[in-house]
Formats: C-alpha cells, structure tokens, sequence
C-alpha cells in the first residue's frame, strides 16, 4: 500500500511516524483541557472526545469519548473498530469535504502532554524470544540450551498492571534483597544491576469467558493495537528471588509503554510469519495467518548530562518465536478469563548478533563485556540519571508507522526508611 494522503500536510511528509496510513490511538491533555481521547495524525492531535461532544463524529449510539482512556471504545469489537477507522481515513484524506469539520479539533502535538491510553487490567509477560532465552541460559546456567517446555509453551507470569506507566514516567531505582555469590545471608537496599527489556504490548481489545478457552483465530480477532513495552528488570534482585516461582519483586516496580495504540488494522500490511518450528506445536496453537509483524527496533542510552543519545541495539518484532495471538490462546486455553484492558508483553526481542540483543543484560553479558557509549562512558547495567529510550516502526512504501518514543530516566533508590536497616 502507498502512502494515503492528507490534508494534515505534516501527515505527508515520509520521516512522520504518524500518516493517514496510521491513525494511533492515545490520550492527551493540554493547558486549556483535560485528558482526552485523540488521534495522532502527522504533528497534529484529532481531538475525538471534542469532536464526538459536537456530534461531528459519533462511533456508537452512545458516548465513548467521555472518559480518558480507549476502553469503552475498545469493548465495542472489531466491527466498531473498522468503521471507525474507516470513518476517520475518509474524512482526514485529502480533499475530504470533512475538512471543515474536523480542523477546529487538531491540536498540535507540541502543545499537548501524553498519557497512559488505555487503563490496563491485567498485565502478563512471557519469555518468547529464542536467541534471548538462549542467551539468557548461556549466562545464568552456562549453556545455551532452552528449557523442556520452552519450545511447546510460550512461558510467561503475571506481573502488575498497577506499575505500568506511560513514556516518560520516571522510574526510581528499586530496594530489594540481593545476595552475594559467596554470602552466606542476603543483604538489603538498591538494585546495583538495573536493566531493560525490550519488548512489544499486545493490547487485548474484547474478552473472553471464564471456563471458555479460544483458538488462536479468535485470540488475533480480539487483540486492539500494539504499543512499545519496556519490562525494567532489577536483575540482581530477580536473581536471589526467582527460584522456584519466577519473577516478583525484580519486575514489579517498573513497566512503560509507548504513548500510542498503532492498531492491528494499520500494522495488517506488515504481517510475517513466525519462524520454522525446531518442534511441531500442538494443534490448538496452529495460525491460519502470519503472527508476526516486520518491525523495526532500536534501543537508545542517554546517560544525564551527556548532548545526545547513543543506540545501543537495533532488531525487529519479527524475530520473535511466539506471536501475539498465540501468546493469547495459550493465557485463555485453561479457562482464564481475558478483559479489555488486558496487556501482554512478548517477552524480550533479541536478535542473533550481540548489535540486536534486547537487554544489557546480553549485551555486557552479566557486566562481564562492558560496552561503550559514543560519550565514551562505559555501562554494564544503567546508572542513575540514564534515559533508555526505544523506538520502532513498520517501513511502508513512502511512509512509516511508528508508535512514539517509550522512555524512561532512572531516578537515585528513596532513601532506606529506618525501619528497614
């Protein structure tokens, strides 16, 4: 597909991570309003909330528009969502005689503050790259070879939606229990190994029904959009506290996600399938379509003070081992109910080469091979004051749809409470 052309002129320029082709979903506030649903359309915000209050455009019967966040737009289905979508391509394309309609309700991005897009009801990560679950035992266990179940299952465990946060959130470095190698009782305070994960959310749009499993069909129906996901990981606290029962308190302090939901409709062009099985899977996570999508990822480091940032890694969504929708029938196959709402990270994307590694974890290799920015400082993990930034986009024919920065800046750990020395 070619670039659709606006009468938003910036919506044309082919560096825009947001053209007609796009249309993402988030929320935004300015200094005269109060956060709202809008769409990103070139530099400019469609300020739906307003638009549908003066009847210009109307996606149901009633309001959805009215409250902050996409759910009740989302809780509609996919029928909704296409006819929505359609509707506001016709009347953002250029020569639309919705023009005057619609112009008094962009506002400039320049002039708004982003927030989370949707309320998140439940958040759950998996583990479904290969060469970083390879990587990650090399490391941990000294081989590369992949747990039993790792090439039946897409593994994964339920983190908190309550510290999902949207780019540009700060996130203070976290307190826990850490023990030493050769320690005989564990100590207590910051984390001294903080890292990244960089990943894709999966947005679940419609649910499901407690007891009723789904296929995986069903499960690509009902996801919405997809954002950029930084699973922040305390790996030193992780490392004393996983054993037997998976992450806690190493992952739950911390989670952004890009601003804007790029919908399943606008990323369909993008599709590719995931790669060859090593195993054949069980039939209930077979896909008729290709589960993947071609998109371009790049991790930045900026550590505070320093003119610019430095990319550290680039991959693509693409070499993931598990897709979004199988992710999602394999959550729901034993009966879990789904919500809208509902947030999956894919697990850390990670490439073959140590340029396309998803982590510093894999890119020092456990701190052993420090790397060097283009300031000159050297990092094993990220130091307080670093901003780590991931972006990513699907490359069109003339034009790119991108999902916004996700960012984040690590503040110093609170002070100790007395009660806790």
């Amino acid at each position: 597909m070619p670039l659709l052309e606006s009468w938003v002129a910036s919506a044309n320029e082919p560096t825009t991570d947001f053209p007609l082709n796009n249309l993402p979903y988030g929320v935004f506030s300015t200094a005269d309003a109060e956060p709202r649903c809008g769409v990103a359309i070139g530099d400019m915000i469609l300020d739906v909330a307003a638009a549908e209050e003066a009847g210009v455009l109307t996606p149901a019967e009633e309001p959805v528009f009215d409250v902050p966040f996409w759910n009740d737009f989302m809780e509609l289905g996919a029928d909704t969502w296409a006819e929505f979508r359609a509707e506001l391509t016709g009347a953002l394309a250029a020569n639309s005689p919705k023009k005057p309609a619609l112009e008094p309700f962009l506002v400039p991005q320049s002039e708004a503050t982003l927030h989370m897009p949707f309320a998140v009801s439940e958040y759950t990560d998996f583990y479904a790259g290969m060469q970083h679950a390879m990587n990650m035992g090399a490391i941990l266990r000294g081989s590369p070879d992949l747990p039993a179940n790792w090439l039946h299952i897409p593994i994964g465990y339920n983190g908190r939606a309550s510290s999902v946060v949207v780019s540009g959130t700060d996130i203070h470095r976290p307190l826990g229990q850490t023990r030493a190698p050769d320690a005989d009782m564990p100590g207590f305070g910051p984390s001294k190994r903080l890292d990244i994960e960089l990943e894709m959310g999966a947005i679940v749009g419609t649910g499901s029904t407690l007891g009723q499993p789904i296929s995986t069909a069903q499960a690509d129906e009902m996801i919405f959009g997809y954002v950029l996901l930084n699973d922040w990981s305390a790996r030193d606290i992780q490392g004393w506290e996983y054993q037997p029962l998976g992450p806690f308190q190493g992952k739950a302090f911390g989670t952004s996600i890009s601003p804007w939901i790029v919908t399943a409709a606008a990323l369909e062009d993008f599709r590719t399938p995931v790669p060859p099985r090593e195993k054949p899977l069980l039939p209930y996570l077979h896909e008729e379509k290709p589960g993947l999508y071609d998109i371009n990822l790049e991790v930045l480091m900026q550590p505070a003070g320093a003119e610019r940032a430095t990319v550290i890694s680039r991959t693509n969504y693409n070499r993931m081992y598990y897709s979004a929708a199988q992710q999602l029938c394999h959550h729901a196959i034993g009966g879990c109910e789904m919500s809208p709402g509902d947030l999956l990270g894919s697990g850390t994307i990670s490439g073959p080469t140590r340029d396309e590694f998803g982590s510093l974890m894999e890119l020092s290799w456990a701190g052993r091979e420090p790397f060097t920015l283009d300031t000159g400082e050297q990092r094993s993990f990220i130091e307080d004051g670093d901003t780590l930034t991931l972006r990513g986009h699907a490359q069109g024919n003339g034009f790119r749809i991108g999902f916004g920065d996700c960012t984040g800046t690590i503040l110093p750990a609170i002070d100790t409470p007395d009660w806790a020395k």
